[in-house]
This record gives structure tokens, C-alpha cells and sequence, in this order.
């Protein structure tokens, strides 16, 4: 019997604490993995933040004025649109041909937008003098259309901001591109209206 009772009594003792430590210290790891991790990405998030210049403070100067040319980059177009539509008789081919066209262009800021205003008279004859040498023929594809607005744009800017020196021959020669110069005044020629008749 005195085996029993210390069967018992072994039986009924607690188990010792280990298995509490063993969760404790899994707890404290995760936690220590948890934090660290959570940190790692606050940190690594804020020095994408500080180099792409959204957080203005602290990021470098550098950062700082490249947002500032984002901004002034989507600044909102400006446009002019001539009071009236331009109606010419178009060079004759077969039969007579006419053309109403409104004319729009957009520009680079407002300071093109003011000078746009002063040299309105001339602007208007010149474009109305290009309009008089094409035919109808010439305007009724897309790409004919795009080359009559670029030849626009063209003579508008350099109206506008003369070319300093440039060889006539190689002007002549040189097929107008779709792309207006990055600083030119007026950056595109809009159609709003175009009607062969």
C-alpha cells in the first residue's frame, strides 16, 4: 500500500514550469519578429517617400525642385481660339471647293497666351494664306490635315519667335515634324471645326 499512495501522490503533483517558459519565450519572439518587420517596412516606406519628394521636409533639395517642375508640368493647357472661322475657296482642281475651319491652339503658358493677342491680325492673315494654297484633294485624308496643322503651328511660331539664323533651302526641305519644340509658344494646332464644301 505504501506503493500506491506514492503512486498517488506523483500522480497529483504538478507538472513542472517548463512548458509555461517554452510559451512565453515563443510569445517574446513573435512579438520581437512582429515588431522588427513592422519597423523594417515604416522605415524602408519612408525613404521611398523622402526619395520620390512627396514628403517635402525631408527630402533633399534636389527632390524638392524636381516636384516642383511636376507640378508646374500638369499645370492645366492653355488654348486660343481666333473669334471667327476661316472660310477660303480652295485652289481649284476640278470643281470649286471651299473650306470653313476654326482654329485652336494650345500653348505653352500664359505669356504666349499674351502674345498670341498682339500679333492676332497677323496670325490670322498668315494662316489665311496658307489655307488659300491647298486643295481639296490634299485635305481630305487625316495625315493631309495633320500636315496643314503643323505648317500652322510652324508659321504661327515663327511669327511669334522668329528663328535667329536658318538656311531657307534646308527649311524647305525639311518635313515638318508632329512635335512642336519643347519651348516653342504654341504647341499644337486644334481643329474644332473643318468642312470641305
Amino acid at each position: 500500500m505504501a506503493d500506491a499512495k506514492k503512486a498517488d501522490t506523483e500522480v497529483e503533483t504538478p507538472p513542472p514550469r517548463k512548458r509555461g517558459k517554452l510559451i512565453l519565450f515563443i510569445v517574446i519572439g513573435v512579438l520581437i519578429l512582429v515588431l522588427g518587420g513592422g519597423g523594417a517596412v515604416y522605415f524602408l516606406m519612408k525613404k521611398k517617400t523622402v526619395d520620390e519628394g512627396e514628403d517635402g521636409e525631408d527630402a533633399p533639395r534636389e527632390v524638392r525642385a524636381k516636384k516642383k517642375d511636376k507640378k508646374a508640368d500638369a499645370a492645366p493647357p492653355s488654348f486660343h481660339k481666333f473669334d471667327k472661322p476661316f472660310t477660303v475657296k480652295l485652289q481649284t482642281e476640278t470643281q470649286e471647293a471651299y473650306l470653313q475651319a476654326e482654329v485652336q491652339l494650345r500653348v505653352l503658358d500664359q505669356a504666349a497666351l499674351e502674345l498670341l493677342k498682339q500679333y492676332d491680325p497677323e496670325l490670322k492673315h498668315r494662316i489665311m494664306l496658307i489655307l488659300l494654297t491647298k486643295k481639296a484633294s490634299e485635305l481630305g485624308t487625316a495625315q493631309g490635315v495633320q500636315r496643314l496643322s503643323n505648317e500652322i503651328r510652324e508659321t504661327v511660331n515663327n511669327t511669334l519667335d522668329p528663328p535667329v539664323r536658318r538656311r531657307k533651302d534646308k527649311a524647305e526641305a525639311k518635313e515638318l515634324s508632329d512635335l512642336a519644340a519643347p519651348d516653342a509658344p504654341v504647341q499644337a494646332v486644334l481643329f474644332t471645326s473643318f468642312i470641305i464644301q
